[in-house]
């Protein structure tokens, strides 16, 4: 599972990103605030297709399906959606099928199980601010006044390659440059839903503050730690 995850990148430098392999972010310029310890049910940043390029929307970590119809507290987790399972299950197969997008991050966490714990590892990019994460979307209504409407995405979560393997048993589903548009597109499907390259991301353990959901929300959170 992955259940944290960063994005302090600058609007700049995701406009960039896309615009390297021929897409573009249509969203105008956005302060985004820099983000650590991005926990379920929190709003992230993710990015969908709009009617004119891509569009950059803030949605709640945790899919809640369309047909949901009691109050969001009673949702099960649904903030990871398994590679196995997610054309199937009923939480997501329609979002699988319609409702594609991409989840920006600077990095994320996972935990490797130790003799006296589970211990932290922060993985993120080895080149450039950014890794796109595969997503799906929904928008849901509250079935309760005052009605709200709600947009939530999950992060597709995969079996680990090799080097990830060394840390924790699943990864997200990291896609390339290359990969992306065929995914947000509907062009490909499970194909895509795989561990990426051993060379995409690098990894160093953390302190075991992230653990806890109500860390503060710091930079200090993803710096190097000796074992």
């Amino acid at each position: 599972m992955c259940g944290r995850f960063t994005q302090y990148f600058s609007y700049a430098e995701l406009h960039a990103y896309f615009s390297f392999f021929g897409e573009t972010l249509t969203t105008p310029p956005t302060n985004l605030q820099p983000r650590w310890h991005l926990c379920p049910t929190d709003p992230v940043w993710v990015v969908l297709h709009g009617e004119n390029g891509l569009r950059l929307e803030q949605m709640r970590w945790g899919l809640a399906p369309y047909w949901w119809k009691q109050p969001l507290k009673k949702l099960p987790a649904t903030f990871n959606a398994r590679a196995e399972t997610v054309e199937t299950k009923p939480m997501f197969r329609e979002a699988f099928k319609r409702r594609r997008c991409v989840i920006p991050a600077s990095g994320y966490y996972e935990w490797q199980d130790v003799a006296d714990g589970k211990q932290p590892w922060y993985f993120t990019p080895r080149e450039g601010p950014i890794v796109l994460i595969a997503g799906l979307w929904e928008t849901w209504k509250d079935p309760e006044p005052p009605r709200d409407t709600v947009r939530s995405t999950t992060m597709v979560i995969t079996e680990p390659n090799s080097f990830v393997a060394q840390y924790h048993d699943r990864m997200p589903v990291l896609l390339t440059r290359e990969t992306a548009g065929d995914w947000l597109s509907g062009a490909k499907g499970s194909e895509l839903l795989k561990p990426d390259e051993n060379d995409l991301v690098k990894a160093w353990p953390v302190s075991r503050k992230v653990n806890s959901s109500k860390a503060p929300d710091a930079p200090d959170l993803i710096a190097p730690i000796q074992l």
